[in-house]
């Protein structure tokens, strides 16, 4: 499943953004516990897995200079609430990414 999220921010303040939020994704899963690896195989792609309630998701978010790419390796049980997750993440990395740029 792909999800584009629309941004205007510099790549740098998107992969800042990403990487300081990381940490608040288990809080916003069902039952609000998850594990959560990250990797940056390149400085614009993280790699991400989550694992909650039993299933694992795998996930690559590409970060372009209008949009972050989120491209989600659902599991078959989870298939069915593909436009509920997309709905999610499409609402929640609009919100990281459209706040005011933090000067650094």
């Amino acid at each position: 499943m792909r999800v584009p999220v629309k941004h205007n921010l510099p790549k740098e303040e998107v992969r800042r953004r990403l990487r300081e939020r990381m940490p608040e994704l288990p809080a916003h899963m069902p039952g609000g516990t998850a594990d959560v690896t990250t990797e940056w195989p390149s400085e614009d792609c993280m790699k991400m897995t989550v694992g909650a309630m039993g299933q694992t998701v795998r996930t690559k978010v590409t970060i372009e200079e209008t949009q972050v790419i989120v491209e989600l390796d659902l599991p078959p049980m989870l298939s069915f609430f593909k436009p509920l997750i997309a709905a999610a993440v499409s609402d929640k990395g609009t919100k990281l990414l459209s706040g005011p740029r933090k000067d650094t």
